[in-house]
């Protein structure tokens, strides 16, 4: 579940079909790569934002 966090939070768009297999493998349904997926993404997205306007930075 690591690798897969970290590969979709350094380049999204190299997530393949084989990286949801690994998670199968490993044990996790559908919904619960789902929820991994939408809760990583959502964590990327407030990262971004709270970068890009500053929040927690010194004036």
């Amino acid at each position: 579940m690591i690798d897969y966090v970290v590969k979709l939070t350094q380049d999204a768009t190299k997530v393949r079909k084989d990286d949801h297999e690994k998670l199968r493998a490993a044990g996790f349904e559908d919904q619960a790569i789902l929820q991994i997926t939408l809760i990583a993404s959502w964590f990327n997205y407030i990262n971004r934002v709270a970068d890009a306007l500053g929040v927690g930075r010194e004036p």
